[in-house]
């Protein structure tokens, strides 16, 4: 794990020295904010303090702001030249992807435990559930963590960082609203199960309001390795 550690600290290093996460942070807080207390439909416009709303906004700007942090994981080592020469270390490729994966979900973490103003001024305004506050970061953790391996896959395709983000963005509208659409054209039977099964909202939605299901958990993990899985073993293939 040493050499975990190594990557992650190097990525953070890099990525708090440079002025992209800042202008990264400051959009989602900018967006988030518009949208939870300025927009038409803030969080008053049910008349309660409402998490599931307030989650729900993450849950959304999270898909854009996570594809932004991982394009740039792998494609830049190969456009520098730094790729193969990482690998003359002793360091191996599942090495490689979990500091890189680590490093950028504890991007996500720092960046969810800045929004909890949010939180503390909704829990002032009325009765809020606070384990399922808990449950509900617990669930975007874990979104973020299926989305992270997924831009590490397609960071790994290639050297171009917006053909990273592209292919990133396209894979998550697969599981964002894809899959439940071809669910909905079977309607019922084992293809429309499996289809809903794949569609991501189905294990979140359940999340902030504080139920955790262990094939919901056992999902996300799923998503997180096979993606990982993938993207070793194509950077295996193109080392050799």
């Amino acid at each position: 794990m040493g050499a975990v550690k190594v990557i992650i600290d190097k990525e953070l290093k890099v990525a708090f020295n440079s002025l992209a996460i800042y202008i990264i942070y400051t959009v989602f807080f900018c967006i988030t904010g518009f949208i939870c207390w300025f927009s038409w439909k803030n969080v008053f416009y049910t008349g309660q303090a409402s998490l599931n709303y307030l989650f729900n906004v993450f849950y959304w700007t999270l898909f854009f702001m996570v594809p932004v942090l991982t394009m740039k994981s792998i494609s830049d080592e190969r456009k520098d030249g730094t790729f193969e020469l990482l690998f003359t270390k002793p360091i191996k490729p599942w090495q490689f992807l979990c500091g890189k994966f680590f490093a950028i979900l504890l991007q996500v973490i720092l960046c969810l435990l800045l929004t909890l103003p949010y939180y503390i001024t909704l829990t002032s305004l009325g009765h809020v559930d606070y384990a399922a506050g808990i449950c509900g970061y617990l669930g975007l953790i874990l979104v973020s963590g299926c989305y992270i391996s997924m831009g590490i896959f397609a960071s790994s395709l290639t050297s171009n960082t917006i053909v990273a983000f592209f292919v990133t963005f396209a894979i998550g509208i697969w599981f964002q609203f894809l899959f439940e659409f071809i669910a909905g054209l079977f309607g019922s039977g084992f293809i429309a199960a499996l289809f809903t099964y794949l569609s991501m909202g189905e294990h979140f939605d359940a999340i902030p309001r504080g139920v955790i299901d262990t094939k919901d958990f056992v999902y996300f993990v799923s998503i997180v390795t096979l993606f990982l899985a993938l993207a070793r073993y194509y950077i295996s293939r193109t080392r050799a």
